[in-house]
């Protein structure tokens, strides 16, 4: 397995870039959705689902073109902080050609999938993301494309989701020999995508914000482990790492579905975003693991020594982070209980 004293240094690195990153927020990819449905020429069954289930409202809202009108039913608004509405939206002609854009799209961390069922069975999918929180509709899109898009998903759902590249640099802190850390990642691997599966398709649920709270646990869980492996202690989480992937692998893989099931995904389309979503997931994951992997054979080549407190920095950047969600979450979930 990789030289010690190169990997601590190595990883102190990664964890110094991660907290940077995620000091105050993590685990915020919860796209919105904007669907339009023609059913008249000109005339559009509208449906906003504003990102959601977080610690932290998100106040996006989509500013319709000006030439069209929006007739919602009740008390709705097309506000921010409008959580769910629904309306019909009147375009003069049609409404390819016209402008869409998501305000207060640029300030936040999540995309939003805008989704137009055109007369005639065309389908026209887009995904805006802050950098660019606008589109020009009217070009279709074909099913290669949306395919992409779930793949990009999935591996910015990972990349993004800084909490579970934590809990994978956690297991790398304490994992000894090649096979153990291919086993260990494996089992993270399908337990996650157990979940994945089961919640996407419908099968079961968790509520988000007791699953945020158990999946920031499970980082403060292998903080101590860390430190004990570092201390020449043993374990059951040290001897066999990968049963503990693959229990909170479970858990992970509730918050990777809650990226796709907030979306609220046609049911013809689900069993390909599934799919794809999870092909993107571990696509990142791989990727993170063999970057690691990659930067520990060049500093080991270097030969490069590192300060006996950056040996000791992983552990304790990532058992506090831990402990930082787990009451942050905490808190959130005390406070929607009231």
């Amino acid at each position: 397995m990789m030289h010690r004293r190169v990997v601590v240094g190595l990883l102190s690195i990664l964890a110094l870039l991660l907290v940077a990153g995620a000091t105050v927020r993590a685990h915020e990819l919860r796209p919105g959705f904007l669907e339009l449905r023609e059913t008249a020429p000109g005339v559009y069954r509208l449906l906003w689902k504003s990102p959601a289930g977080g610690e932290s409202p998100i106040h996006v809202v989509p500013i319709l073109p000006r030439d069209c009108r929006l007739i919602t039913g009740g008390q709705q608004q097309l506000t921010p902080g409008a959580p769910v509405v629904r309306g019909t939206l009147e375009c003069p002609g049609s409404i390819q050609g016209r402008t869409i854009e998501i305000d207060g799209l640029a300030s936040t961390t999540v995309d939003v999938l805008v989704r137009v069922h055109h007369a005639g069975g065309r389908l026209e999918s887009h995904v805006l993301k802050p950098i660019d929180p606008q589109v020009t509709l009217g070009a279709a899109t074909t099913g290669w494309q949306r395919a992409l898009g779930y793949l990009r998903l999935g591996i910015e759902h990972i990349l993004l989701g800084v909490d579970h590249l934590l809990f994978v640099l956690g297991l790398l802190l304490i994992v000894g020999g090649r096979w153990m850390l291919f086993k260990t990642i494996s089992s993270f691997t399908v337990a996650h995508s157990i979940t994945l599966a089961i919640a996407t398709l419908g099968y079961a649920s968790a509520p988000l914000l007791p699953l945020n709270a158990a999946i920031a646990l499970s980082i403060l869980f292998l903080g101590p482990e860390i430190v004990r492996k570092r201390q020449g202690g043993t374990s059951l989480t040290i001897a066999q790492p990968w049963l503990v992937a693959f229990a909170f692998g479970l858990l992970h893989g509730f918050g990777f579905a809650s990226g796709l099931t907030t979306m609220g995904l046609p049911q013809a389309e689900i069993p390909m975003a599934l799919l794809l979503f999870n092909v993107g997931v571990e696509i990142g994951q791989v990727g993170f693991v063999g970057l690691i992997l990659a930067l520990e054979r060049s500093f080991r080549t270097l030969e490069i020594r590192w300060p006996r407190f950056a040996e000791a920095l992983p552990a304790y950047v990532v058992g506090s982070l831990g402990a930082y969600w787990t009451i942050q979450r905490t808190v959130v979930l005390l406070g929607a209980l009231r």
